[in-house]
């Protein structure tokens, strides 16, 4: 199994390329992983996980791809029904995080007990270490694998009949084409969940054009990351980060929820690929005309990675509750719903005009989606873990000397992206940008100051406050 968090000893060096909040590259080649959360041990105990027995299993022995299982008490229950498969792939950029550590053992334990399913969380090689498309075969060997029920677990418990594919971040891009690969070779997928997911392009959007210097994701490190990943072989225009109308069409998942946070800087893209797909689909609000369905959740005030970090957090728990009944085809709670409800596409909070609804009358003839609308929680932020202000601190001493932690290249000492070619790009794209170190806090609670975000597909804004 990967040791996809291992520490090294730290070293002073020059940053040559800068990810912040997830990892810097180091001139001597040097990697240092800035975003991580301790390593937790499996146990098929289900009274130590809240009800939920996790094993760790090796998929493929050659490459050394695994995953953590997680099975809830119920599925052992007498006269039990099988319970929905969930491939669930982490996020981290596509170079930090694991199956494996606290982040995402906690956030699979929730969504195994609160929906009443079994993941298989999958744990992928890394890049720089092993650049896209290692990640892509990684959750396509994991795929293959649980489908073919090679677990006694999965044989004894899963419905492959309704098998999702799921992620978050980096995750949600590799479950988009894990779901692409799937179509083409004729393997059937109940529902794609794409939460946050990483998608980008070589022209920015109107949302993406300025930084607002407190959401978590600087515009400019996003545009580094994929050369980065990709080892120098492929800039921001490859079609795997901006696909294109034809593969989309390809999907071969009946229903799709695309969840994306206000402030998140790849909202956006998000709310553009939940667009295209709901065209691709063909799906009239409230009908399930045209094969399939599509579902977009948007989450009021919140920036990337917020239901990991605070899972506690109203919009959290809104966000996990949206998922569970998207994976159980439930309806929206009763009084929830606008507009005529019943419909198939959701919209989680909208951040524009607060209280205001506009009227749909001149729409009544376009297809538009009915609406639940979820605003700012009342309570405050709880970051229960630790984990935000972990982040802080790590981001505030990521330009010094003494940072925290670091992870060599665990092949070779080190390291070379792509070779000289692929680093010389790497670099040459960093430099382009002018980009320098980023200093200030991560503050996951603010109002949201920054431009105003993009017209949201459909042509209606509701707004409604339900706390």
């Amino acid at each position: 199994m990967h040791a996809n968090n291992k520490i090294c000893a730290n070293g002073v060096g020059e940053v040559d390329i800068n990810l912040t909040p997830f990892l810097n590259h180091y001139k001597d080649g040097r990697i240092e992983r800035l975003l991580r959360s301790p390593f937790v041990a499996a146990s098929e105990d289900p009274t130590a996980n809240r009800g939920v027995a996790t094993r760790d299993v090796v998929i493929d022995p050659g490459t050394g791809v695994s995953a953590r299982l997680f099975l809830p008490s119920r599925a052992t229950m007498a006269g039990s029904r099988r319970l929905p498969l969930v491939v669930y792939i982490h996020g981290g950029s596509f170079c930090t995080e694991s199956a494996f550590c606290r982040t995402y053992h906690g956030y699979a334990t929730s969504l195994a007990a609160a929906a009443g399913v079994l993941v298989v969380s999958v744990e992928y090689r890394l890049a720089p270490e092993h650049p896209i498309p290692s990640a892509y075969d990684d959750a396509w060997s994991a795929l293959r694998w649980a489908a073919a029920l090679s677990d006694p677990w999965l044989a004894g418990h899963a419905d492959p009949d309704r098998t999702f594919l799921a992620g978050d971040s980096a995750g949600g891009n590799i479950a988009y084409h894990t779901a692409v690969r799937a179509g083409r070779d004729g393997m059937g997928i109940e529902g794609m969940i794409m939460v946050q997911p990483f998608f980008w392009g070589a022209e920015r959007l109107p949302s993406e054009e300025v930084w607002d210097g407190v959401s978590v994701l600087d515009v400019t490190r996003v545009g580094l990351l994929w050369p980065f990943v990709t080892a120098g072989q492929a800039d921001n225009d490859d079609p795997r980060i901006d696909p294109p109308d034809e593969e989309i069409a390809s999907l071969a998942c009946r229903r799709v929820l695309v969840a994306v946070a206000e402030r998140d800087t790849l909202r956006e893209r998000g709310v553009r690929l939940f667009r295209r797909v709901r065209d691709r689909y063909g799906a009239v609000a409230g009908t399930g005309a045209g094969g399939g369905e599509a579902t977009l959740v948007v989450s009021e005030g919140e920036d990337h990675g917020f239901h990991l970090y605070s899972p506690l957090r109203d919009t959290s728990r809104r966000l996990m509750e949206s998922i569970v009944r998207f994976i159980n085809n439930q309806p929206a709670p009763v009084g929830a719903e606008v507009n005529g409800g019943g419909g198939l596409d959701y919209w989680h909070g909208l951040w524009e005009s607060k209280k205001k609804i506009i009227d749909r009358a001149s729409t009544a003839t376009t297809m538009s989606p009915e609406v639940v609308i979820l605003g700012v929680p009342s309570r405050p932020f709880r970051d229960i873990f630790g984990y935000g202000m972990d982040m802080k601190r790590t981001i505030r001493s990521s330009g010094s000397s003494s940072t925290t932690t670091c992870m060599m290249a665990a092949y070779g000492g080190t390291l070379k992206i792509g070779g000289e070619r692929g680093k010389a790009a790497a670099v040459a794209a960093f430099k382009k940008t002018k980009c320098g170190l980023f200093t200030g806090p991560v503050r996951p609670n603010k109002a949201y100051k920054g431009p105003s975000a993009a017209a949201l597909p459909g042509g209606t804004q509701v707004i409604k406050n339900y706390f």
